[in-house]
């Protein structure tokens, strides 16, 4: 048996020495053009990988949420002269505001199987989609290298933990690279227990969600009662009075409102290639208190750590894993260890549900016959870990930083256009086989291009678009004038615009040819299957396009 698996693995390799030898299978059930090419990942999910429920949901978006980053969200906010209130005023308002896009685009995933990257041709057409992809694509890069970064210092307090002289290593990178021995090694050992978790399927991933979910919260449940043990009490944090008034602090709380909103604009334009795993489309709706809820717990975490840490250490500190450096001794350290690796595996899961499946998504969809979600997710983690070096964005590139949270007058458009295509054009009718045709129902015009989608793009992004650079360098920002004030609602003018101006143009100058009277489906596999379809009447009418039926019996 061994004997023979060594034969297969070297048959493998010597394939892989031709071009042809990295060419994937054809999936059977694929719904592409003859003489196109698809894959198992791009295609409807099948009922064998359906396995989430409402409480894969739940552990998927504490695996998303429960992160270094969460913590410190009320740092930026009091860091610019308000105080706790308006941090958590802006932390409860600002995620309710994503989980309505959340709830419509999770929708199209839950109730069609269908990934992102598939259920977007069917309001930017067939080409234009592409655009949205690559835009999704390149924010989860950069976030998953910035993400692995922060979980390559979580590594270094466990490791200090057992070895103290761990952060003695002496240095011989220069500091111009913006990294250390010492970080390059915790990245790498990082890199190297993260990867293999990384090309777990996403069908299998539930456990992993529930297990970071203990570990994380009791982690921090416990930091917080160290650390006002340590202090007496919570601090005075809750005391500091406001350094800013007037109409100043009015648009200091939009803009810190909108950055909360927008710090969740990737999720919320890709959630359907999570959703497409859930059993029933009910756990969709349960991330109305999902996401705010766990954002709000953590975000009282990080300003009950930080308050006691000005008492403690002399000093506000947001960051936990800066806490964490703080504590000596055998049971300091012991501590600092269990509080660095359940921040690793918080990286880590928060890589999983939000960056690097997405990319790897977005990657198998544009090149699916040569990439999969395994080789997407290979792809991904290289580049962002080591090709772009993320040491270099976190070091010396805070403008990228800012350019990067701009993306998000970008993503906003996006999440608009699906959600208002698929409940308001389309009234959550689709031709599920037409997405995977290049001339068929969603193809718009000979360019493959919705010009209703690029007007409505246009209208969201355009006017944001002086205020994002202003962001990113400061010395514009007289010449940009009242302008930078519509950039403080980025999320909130790009969303709502792009969602009114696709729906009215929809509705004066429709597309007769995408308007179906009932969902289409063309897989048996896909009709026997149990969903939230449309549950009104059991009648097929026969679709001689497609050669498919017209199906209003649930997915």
């Amino acid at each position: 048996m061994l004997r023979q698996r060594v034969n297969a693995v070297k048959a493998d390799l010597k394939s892989k020495k031709t071009k042809e030898g990295w060419v994937l299978p054809r999936a059977p059930s694929s719904f592409a053009d003859p003489g196109a090419w698809t894959n198992i990942d791009c295609d409807v999910t099948p009922l064998d990988r359906r396995t989430w429920s409402a409480y894969t949901m739940f552990g998927y978006w504490f695996s998303d949420a429960l992160n270094a980053q969460s913590w410190m969200a009320p740092a930026s906010i009091i860091a610019i002269g308000l105080t706790w209130r308006e941090a958590v005023v802006c932390i409860i308002f600002g995620s309710l505001v994503c989980t309505v896009p959340l709830v419509l685009n999770g929708m199209v995933g839950a109730r069609l199987h269908i990934p992102y990257p598939v259920a977007i041709r069917a309001s930017f057409g067939w080409y234009f989609s592409r655009f949205a992809v690559v835009t999704r694509a390149t924010t989860a890069l950069f976030w998953h290298a910035i993400q692995s970064y922060t979980g390559s210092t979580a590594m270094t307090q466990c490791i200090r933990a057992i070895w103290p002289s761990y952060l003695d290593i002496p240095n011989h990178i220069p500091e111009s690279i913006g990294i250390t021995t010492q970080g390059m090694v915790s990245h790498l050992i990082f890199f190297c227990v993260q990867f293999p978790i990384l090309l777990i399927p996403p069908h299998k991933l539930k456990w992993f969600f529930i297990a970071k979910c203990v570990l994380v919260i009791t982690t921090s449940v416990a930091t917080v009662i160290t650390m006002t043990s340590k202090a007496g009490g919570s601090g005075e944090i809750w005391s500091l009075p406001y350094e800013v008034h007037g109409s100043a602090r009015s648009w200091l709380i939009l803009s810190s409102l909108s950055s909360i909103t927008g710090g969740w604009a990737t999720m919320a334009t890709n959630i359907p290639d999570f959703t497409r795993y859930l059993k029933t489309d009910k756990g969709v709706y349960w991330q109305v208190l999902f996401l705010p809820g766990i954002q709000l717990m953590l975000g009282f975490f990080g300003i009950i750590c930080c308050s006691a840490s000005k008492v403690v250490y002399g000093e506000y500190i947001w960051d936990p894993l800066q806490i964490a450096s703080h504590w000596d001794g055998p049971s300091g350290r012991a501590g600092a260890f269990f509080v660095g690796l359940s921040w690793v595996v918080a990286q880590i899961g928060t890589n999983l549900s939000a960056n690097v499946i997405s990319c790897a998504n977005d990657i198998c969809c544009l090149f699916p016959k040569w990439i999969n979600i395994r080789r997407g997710v290979i792809l991904t983690t290289f580049t962002a870990c080591w090709i772009m070096q993320p040491w270099k964005i976190i070091h010396s590139a805070q403008s990228l930083l800012a350019f990067m949270a701009g993306l998000g007058i970008f993503l906003a458009p996006i999440a608009a256009l699906l959600s208002a295509d698929f409940w308001i054009v389309h009234k959550h009718k689709y031709d599920v086989p037409g997405l995977y045709r290049a001339h068929g129902r969603y193809r718009y015009n000979k360019f493959g291009t919705n010009w209703r989608a690029v007007v409505a793009f246009l209208v969201s992004v355009v006017p944001s678009l002086p205020g994002m650079a202003a962001s990113v360098n400061p010395a514009l920002t007289e010449s940009v004038g009242g302008a930078n004030k519509l950039y403080y609602m980025f999320y909130f003018w790009g969303y709502t615009s792009a969602f009114i101006v696709y729906s009215l143009l929809s509705h004066f100058f429709p597309s007769p040819e995408t308007q179906i009277p009932a969902t289409i489906y063309d897989d048996s596999d896909v009709i026997s299957g149990e969903g939230e379809g449309d549950k009104d009447s059991n009648s097929e009418v026969p679709d001689e396009k497609l050669g498919g039926k017209v199906e209003t019996s649930p997915v």
